[in-house]
């Protein structure tokens, strides 16, 4: 009975889930989308704040996820960013770190949309980069640095929309997103190389932060700032394997030369990636979470397009564990159900329990307690269908991570088949370059093979060259006793010569015999052959003789047939005659032939004494060339040797000059210099030696050059030349210590030119090559333009004559007149053209500016002519029966101070008027009309003192003139009052308006105030200091220069 109950039970659970979708579709309502966008958002809120919280721990990987998932899942980054803006990012720097890292994965993973609802919030993050940016140590700092690497990311995703946000694309989408034009390579290499350097600088900011001498990857402080970095890891091996191949790719297109600062700024970046790499790799926090790749060795050759075969991606690698989905299954669907409903029990038991109860006593057939039955199922009903509701939510999270993982696998999927086709071209190319290096290798092993005979040559010549290096230090010790056996040699020379003169009369003797011997072997010669043709034809008669004789003897016997009885005894006795005569010739034969072998013997003979005089004729005549070579060598020797310390004594004065003016040189930058001083006179003396001992080394140069053995006056004129070069260069320096700032200025740097143009002209005298090339005109120029500036530096009164002082005063005291009141007319213009330009407050404060200065400009000419009406009177009380050119000559020292007196209101009133019309045309500055007021009064004051030095005192062109003082002094109070109301009054109108500016804005201006104030504030603390040196310098050259303090004749 109990187990058909049972199997009843069992199929009532059954049928339960079949019956769920009915429930939910009938239960749903209009308000459904309202309360899912509300949950929605609930979970949003609550990930992001465990997210990004002030603890200093790592982001939890479940919070991060469900961000990205929620992107996804609304199709854009709306929900993150108003749940992120009401975060106090920048109040806590661990906060601010924590966002960076989030956003960072959302920019990466998230949705496409992300990147472009993120660009609305980049101005609040700029201001924040540059807020925690004033923070020198800490989060603050690292904050600064990845806030600017997340705007450099989002802003190459906008302008390089091809790429995805976690930088994963093929070799065909790397090409199309330069639509293979060489300017985009161009621009997106140097885009990629400004991104890796945010990368880079975020790197090495976090290591700088952590003591590396301590476990920190293990502690949850150090992997709060770690953490980032796997991000960071990522994008960067993406962004080196895109940059090396747009690089080949340029290469291949471009000029090596045009591609060098790429080069160069990758060959940095490579080294510093490379050494983040190695040292990620070692901590113990990456080593569970990521699989970091090695880069190469050594970077890539870019000039060799091969190298491109020889290129491996990087690749990172995320181990199982760390992101296994089952692990992130159980983590995302505690997050993604409502924590307002109580979870159930995953196993069946328990639902049947909770269903039919556990207690024995009760019938689960009674019919009686169907209706609390029916309750307990609704309850179960509800709570499945909340469970349903919410595995709904984590199916469709899994559904779209699914699809983002299949695109990234299609997309890997096609890399890795362009890869392959890649890699076959790249086969079949390298099977053509492996036939073509079999040929380079073979002609290497040739190459080589010729290189090691080579090799053993030079270890042959090296060690012939030891030896004669060893024979020259010994014939470098015995050079004395050459110099000694040289007169020796010279005598032995006379001695081979004579031996000389004595071979060749021999030799001559010997080819006079030789010639004996030929004509007499030529004549026996033609003895024999005479002989021989005489005894041939003498043996061709005997055979005539002969036949005849036998015709004869056949006659005879022909007629000793016929008659032989009766001349038998007849043909006999002519027998034997003949055959007597027969004996006599072969004997008269022999005897001859006997002759020519003995004549024949004869001349050999003479021929191998003729030979054996010949050969040793020329063995003594080249035993006597050899010596007459070898006396030729051992001149040549020494001669090569003298002209080398002759060459070695001219190197040696060379150096010694450079040294010392290179020593003049160092000691013009010496602190401890500038408290010498010395007078124009002296340098233009020192200049004028100079010059002359450059005349005398050209001149010494070209007789050197003429004949090598006058180098005893070429080496002692550039010793004397290096020395007063010298001495000229520290005396301009010296003198430049005396005169004002530009003048001195100007001299320093005539000096430096010197100095470096009598170096230069040093090294080409070095050079044996360049010897004949070295000109001294540039030189010769410098020390010209320093004697130049010299006379121009010195006093006036020394220059001028007696008729001269006079008429400088009179011409100094027009030309004052005549710039004052060109000046008055320049201003009466300007207020001319203010008027019908401007209008309004600036109209009114031009008018007065210019019609104080035009008053100052009259007060100037009032006493500019009482000054002209005193001195004249001063002139013809003084002078007695002198003319006014004497008194002004005999007076020379006073007649200068009138001058520069006069000099420097008429150049006070020019620079006044140029001020004023900057200030009124809107481009110049108030302060400098006011300093150029203030300077007019200066010199007003110092023409009174001038004027009345050696005035009477009751005279009344002297009361006038006082007066007139007063009177300028009065004007230049009144210009610098109006200049200082006119300022104010504009500077009145340029209100502050800080109603569009937000409380962070405010307080970074507030500070950028305080840094700009406390510089203005050094700024004019170090130039008040400098102004007081400089009047302090201007009142000592104006006492050298112009004799003030000095007493005069006549005065008490």
């Amino acid at each position: 009975m109990l187990q058909p109950a049972m199997d009843r039970v069992k199929s009532s659970m059954q049928q339960v889930p079949n019956a769920i979708p009915k429930v939910i579709r009938r239960t749903g309502g209009a308000n459904s989308l309202e309360l899912e966008r509300e949950n929605f958002e609930r979970g949003q809120a609550v990930s992001i704040n465990k997210a990004i919280n002030t603890q200093e721990v790592a982001v939890k990987e479940k919070h991060a996820r469900t961000c990205i998932l929620g992107t996804h899942h609304e199709k854009g980054a709306h929900t993150f960013w108003a749940a992120v803006n009401r975060l106090p990012l920048s109040s806590n720097a661990v906060l601010c770190w924590k966002f960076c890292h989030v956003f960072h994965k959302l920019l990466r993973d998230g949705h496409p949309n992300v990147i472009k609802d993120s660009m609305r919030n980049k101005a609040d993050l700029a201001d924040m980069s540059r807020m925690w940016g004033h923070l020198s140590e800490g989060y603050g700092k690292l904050c600064s640095i990845y806030l600017k690497l997340l705007i450099t990311k989002m802003e190459f995703h906008i302008k390089n929309p091809r790429f995805p946000g976690n930088l994963q694309m093929s070799n065909r989408q790397l090409d199309e997103a330069g639509e293979n034009d060489v300017n985009n390579f161009f621009q997106l290499t140097v885009e990629m190389f400004d991104y890796l350097e945010c990368e880079l600088n975020l790197f090495l900011g976090v290591f700088n932060s952590l003591d590396m001498s301590r476990s920190v990857s293990v502690t949850a402080a150090g992997q709060c700032r770690l953490a980032p970095l796997i991000q960071v890891i990522l994008d960067c091996s993406h962004l080196y394997d895109y940059t090396v191949k747009l690089l080949f790719k340029l290469h291949s297109c471009l000029p090596a030369d045009t591609l060098q600062g790429h080069r160069d700024r990758f060959q940095e970046q490579f080294k510093k990636l490379k050494s983040l790499f190695y040292r990620s790799s070692n901590l113990q926090y990456f080593k569970r979470l990521i699989q970091i790749p090695q880069l190469p060795e050594n970077p890539p050759n870019f000039l060799r397009a091969s190298a491109l075969s020889e290129h491996i991606s990087p690749v990172v690698v995320i181990p199982a564990e760390s992101s296994s989905p089952e692990s992130e299954h159980v983590v995302e669907t505690e997050d993604l159900v409502d924590t307002d409903v109580p979870s159930l029990p995953a196993p069946s038991e328990v639902k049947f329990d909770d269903l039919f109860g556990t207690s024995a006593a009760i019938d689960p057939f009674n019919f009686n307690s169907q209706n609390g039955m029916r309750k307990d199922k609704d309850r179960l009903i509800e709570q499945l269908t909340r469970e349903i509701q919410a595995l709904k939510e984590e199916l469709e999270s899994f559904r779209l991570e699914s699809g983002r993982l299949c695109q990234a696998l299609r997309g890997r999927v096609n890399e890795l088949e362009a890869e392959l086709a890649e890699q076959s071209h790249l086969r079949l190319q390298a099977a053509g370059e492996s036939e073509f290096l079999k040929a380079e290798l073979d002609d290497l092993r040739r190459a080589r093979e010729d290189t090691e005979k080579e090799q053993r040559s030079l270890t042959e010549i090296e060690r012939k060259a030891q030896a004669n290096e060893q024979r020259y230090t010994k014939l470098k010790e015995k050079y004395t006793e050459l110099v000694q056996s040289h007169a020796e040699l010279l005598r032995k020379n006379a001695e081979v010569t004579r031996q000389m003169t004595v071979a060749r009369a021999a030799q001559d003797e010997v080819e006079a015999v030789r010639r004996e011997m030929q004509e007499k072997v030529k004549s026996a010669h033609e003895a024999a052959d005479r002989q021989e043709r005489e005894q041939v034809k003498q043996l061709q008669e005997l055979q005539r003789e002969l036949v005849s004789t036998q015709t004869e003897l056949d006659y005879l016997k022909t007629t000793m047939a016929s008659s032989q009885q009766s001349s038998s005894e007849v043909l006999g006795t002519q027998l034997v005659a003949l055959e007597s005569e027969k004996a006599e010739l072969v004997q008269t034969l022999s005897k001859v032939e006997a002759e020519l072998a003995v004549q024949g013997e004869e001349l050999q003979r003479v021929q191998s004494s003729l030979a054996t005089e010949r050969e040793s004729g020329v063995k003594t005549a080249e035993a006597l060339q050899n010596q007459l070579n070898e006396k030729e060598s051992r001149e040549q020797a020494l001669e090569s040797q003298l002209v080398a310390a002759r060459w070695s004594s001219l190197q040696g004065a060379v150096e010694e000059a450079e040294r010392i003016i290179q020593d003049s040189l160092a000691q013009i930058d010496d602190p401890a210099h500038i408290s010498c001083t010395s007078s124009a006179d002296y340098l233009v003396s020192r200049c004028q030696a100079s010059l002359d001992s450059v005349e005398r080394l050209q001149s010494a140069r070209e007789a050197f050059l003429a004949d090598n053995t006058a180098v005893l006056e070429l080496v002692r004129v550039v010793t004397q030349c290096g020395h007063l070069v010298g001495d000229t260069i520290v005396q301009g320096s010296a003198t430049s210590h005396m005169v004002p700032v530009e003048q001195a200025d100007a001299l320093s740097e005539s000096v430096k030119t010197c100095g470096s143009e009598a170096l230069a002209l040093l090294g080409q005298m070095k050079q044996r090559d360049a010897l004949a090339s070295a000109d001294g005109s540039k030189l010769r120029a410098s020390l010209e333009a320093i004697l130049t500036t010299a006379e121009k530096l010195r006093p006036r009164g020394l220059e001028l004559q007696q008729g001269e002082l006079g008429d400088l005063v009179e011409q100094e005291m027009a030309a004052t007149s005549a710039a004052v009141e060109s000046a008055a007319a320049r201003i009466e213009e300007m207020l001319n053209k203010s008027r019908a330009v401007d209008t309004g407050i600036k109209m009114e404060v031009n008018e007065r500016i210019l019609a104080s200065c035009t008053e100052l400009m009259q007060a100037i000419k009032e006493l500019i002519l009482s000054s002209k009406d005193l001195q004249r009177d001063i002139v013809e009380s003084g002078r007695g029966a002198a003319s006014m050119k004497e008194f002004y000559a005999k007076n020379s020292r006073w007649t200068e101070g009138l001058i520069s007196a006069s000099k420097a209101v008429g150049w006070g009133a020019t620079v006044m008027v140029d001020a004023a019309d900057m200030v009124v045309q809107g481009k110049g500055k108030f302060e400098e009309l006011m300093v150029c007021s203030h300077e007019i009064a200066a010199s007003t004051a110092q023409l009174v003192a001038a004027s009345k030095v050696k005035a009477d005192k009751d005279s009344a062109n002297l009361h006038r003139l006082q007066q007139a003082s007063r009177g300028v002094t009065q004007a230049t109070a009144t210009v610098v009052a109006s200049t200082k109301s006119g300022k104010s009054q504009i500077e009145d109108t340029e209100t502050m308006d800080f109603s569009s500016m937000t409380l962070t804005q405010i307080k970074r201006q507030e500070m950028d105030a305080q840094v700009l104030v406390l510089e203005l504030e050094t700024r004019l603390q170090k130039e008040r200091e400098r102004l007081g040196e400089l009047r302090k310098k201007h009142y000592e050259l104006a006492g050298v220069a112009e004799g003030w303090g000095e007493e005069e004749e006549g005065t008490g």
